[in-house]
Formats: C-alpha cells, sequence, structure tokens
C-alpha cells in the first residue's frame, strides 16, 4: 500500500489541529498564572484596581502594589505619598496592610486614600493573597 505524499496545507491544518486538542485538554492549572486564585484577584479588581496596580513601576491615582509586602511604608520612589505615609516608619505585613484595607485610617491617619470605605476583612485578606502571590 503506498501513502498520498501530504499537501503543505494539509500538513499545517493537523498540526494546527494538534496543538488545539493539547490546549483544550491541558489540565487548567496550566492556563492560570501560578498561584492565582480567581476570588482573590476579583477581590483585587472590585476593591483596588481602579487606583492600583500589581505591575512594577505602574503608579496611578495609588502606587503600584507590587511586592507591597515587605515594603517600607510611603517609599516606593516615583509615587507622592501624602506626609502621613512617607513617616508612618512601618514595614507593610500582611496584619497591618489587612487592618490598613479595612480601616485606613486607623493604621495611618490623613493617607490618601479618602473618600474610601474600605473592604470587609474576609475580602481584604483575599486581596493580601492575591497581591503575594502575584509579587511573585
Amino acid at each position: 500500500m503506498q501513502s498520498r505524499p501530504q499537501s503543505p496545507q494539509g500538513t499545517w491544518l493537523r498540526a494546527f489541529a494538534g496543538a488545539v486538542a493539547l490546549l483544550l485538554t491541558a489540565p487548567a492549572s496550566l492556563a492560570q498564572q501560578p498561584g492565582s486564585d480567581d476570588a482573590a484577584q476579583q477581590a483585587f479588581n472590585n476593591s483596588c484596581r481602579t487606583c492600583h496596580s500589581v505591575k512594577e513601576g505602574d503608579n496611578r491615582l495609588g502606587p503600584n502594589l507590587n511586592k507591597i509586602v515587605g515594603r517600607k511604608a510611603g517609599s516606593l520612589p516615583n509615587y507622592n505619598y501624602s506626609s502621613s505615609m512617607k513617616e508612618a516608619g512601618f514595614v507593610w505585613d500582611q496584619d497591618k496592610l489587612t487592618r490598613f484595607m479595612v480601616k485606613p485610617d486607623e493604621v495611618v491617619s490623613g493617607n490618601k486614600m479618602q473618600p474610601y470605605g474600605g473592604v470587609s476583612a474576609e475580602e481584604a485578606a483575599k486581596v493580601v493573597a492575591y497581591l503575594q502571590a502575584a509579587s511573585r
């Protein structure tokens, strides 16, 4: 039995179909970014994304939040922090960041996130989880 020579179109079509099949059968974890959690990202999008980015150097109305956990408050270059944030004198940790999102004035009185109503402690914890995962 002789096989017929394959046309370039037929070869391309089979390769394309194989690639599509591979993408459709790949585990969902491969399609997601490492550490991403849909609920945590949604919490960030709902509460923070209008003013903040997680992309390094992408300062908006608020400073970028890339690697915020472990960063000294008010220390990012190229962002015009309030004097109270510049003088806060602490490093952001999970607890302080969560409390700041819930009641910002209780953590840094006179901050520029006004009039910001805060979020629930549960939503804030999701946002912190997202920020940590996105900063890896």
